[in-house]
């Protein structure tokens, strides 16, 4: 073991306690530096422990005897932020180490009142972070470790300015940025608020032990995609996260499987912050089967135990096809990777998974099941 030697006592009890079979690429890599106080832009796919990589050095630098914030963590998004605190509170358990969430759409007067009782660390999206700055309720002269979680959003054109405003309103400090993609630009900008930064990257491939993850496909009507979604939320044990292309058709295929009363539920921009918990919920702890989302709305929700992602569309690039299929057979789990494919998809279908280890497999809707085979293979079993 690398970096563990290097925490203290509680720290070194609360990972052997969790129970970890291996630590993760970007934990070994990222750890020591960020323990020595270096600034760091790491890049590491989705779902790989990029989280607990900042998560520990931060609990073992900040010092709870201390009265004043002492570390952020910048999130672009309500949920990446709300998944962050959990994993907070998860490693304070049992210590005088305080977290406090900073996210818009919730009350402002309660999160003033709760900075007024001095919490160690901060979480927070830009915009209320800069409101708090502004009207003096967070100090940010007293921070010395700032983490830019989906650093390549928050260092987007939108957010660009109200990040840099929050960090050049620091003193002396850590600037650590992590993100599953960093591009040139994203670097470029991200060095220039940086002493002499580390670069890490690991790549999928660094990854162990990855699940056996089979991506197959279902030929459908545009029309029937919906219908094919409320019979695939039937199938025992799915646990699936569904992406569609558009927030309309998103909207619509959630209107018409609510009136069916299918056991799925969306994730979009347009809902209210309790909504968007409630269905994170119902999903997470097995209420309902498939969570359907854009890009936009899943970026940064780190779902466990995902049996299935579905392309309700197919994706428009490469990238963005096996960013979002990595997401399932994480940790030794087994997954699958099913489009809904229509004829007009076919041809771009086939350009993006050319490159897959193996062929995908075609399936089809037989007597309330998924099985492989096209339509001969329904004729056969029906003589």
């Amino acid at each position: 073991m690398t970096f563990l030697q290097n925490l203290n006592k509680p720290l070194q009890e609360k990972w052997a306690k969790a129970n970890f079979s291996f630590e993760m690429p970007i934990q070994t890599k990222l750890i020591p530096h960020m323990l020595d106080g270096s600034d760091i832009v790491a890049e590491s796919p989705t779902g790989t422990g990029k989280t607990l990589a900042y998560v520990i050095p931060i609990l073992q630098k900040v010092d709870p005897t201390k009265k004043q914030v002492q570390a952020l963590v910048v999130v672009p998004s309500q949920e990446l932020g709300m998944q962050i605190i959990e994993v907070f509170r998860e490693w304070i358990a049992g210590t005088d180490i305080t977290v406090a969430q900073l996210i818009g759409g919730a009350n402002i007067q309660r999160q003033i009142d709760t900075l007024k009782k001095k919490p160690t660390i901060v979480v927070g999206t830009p915009g209320r972070l800069q409101e708090l700055v502004k009207t003096k309720k967070l100090k940010m002269h007293e921070i010395k470790t700032i983490v830019l979680d989906e650093g390549d959003q928050l260092l987007s054109r939108e957010h660009r300015t109200t990040v840099k405003g929050l960090i050049d309103a620091t003193v002396e400090r850590q600037l650590v940025v992590t993100s599953a993609t960093i591009t040139d630009e994203i670097e470029l900008v991200a060095e220039r608020m940086m002493n002499s930064p580390i670069r890490i990257q690991v790549s999928a491939e660094e990854i162990p032990s990855k699940g056996e993850v089979i991506h197959s496909f279902v030929k459908a009507e545009p029309r029937d995609k919906t219908d094919l979604l409320r019979r695939l939320s039937h199938i025992k044990g799915m646990k699936g996260l569904a992406f569609v292309n558009s927030l309309d058709q998103l909207l619509m295929k959630d209107s018409k499987l609510s009136y069916r009363d299918a056991p799925i539920v969306s994730l979009h921009s347009e809902m209210k912050k309790d909504e968007r918990k409630k269905a994170l919920d119902d999903f997470k702890n097995g209420k309902v089967s498939i969570l359907i989302a854009t890009d936009v709305a899943a970026r940064g929700l780190d779902i466990s135990g995902l049996t299935h992602v579905i392309h309700v569309d197919v994706p428009h690039s490469i990238e963005q096809y096996l960013h979002r299929s990595g997401r399932t057979g994480r940790a030794g789990k087994d997954g699958e990777v099913l489009t809904l494919l229509t004829y007009s998809d076919e041809k771009t279908y086939k350009k993006w998974t050319k490159e897959l280890p193996s062929k995908p497999v075609q399936k089809i809707w037989h007597r309330g099941a998924l099985i492989e085979g096209n339509s001969k293979t329904v004729e056969k079993k029906g003589k």
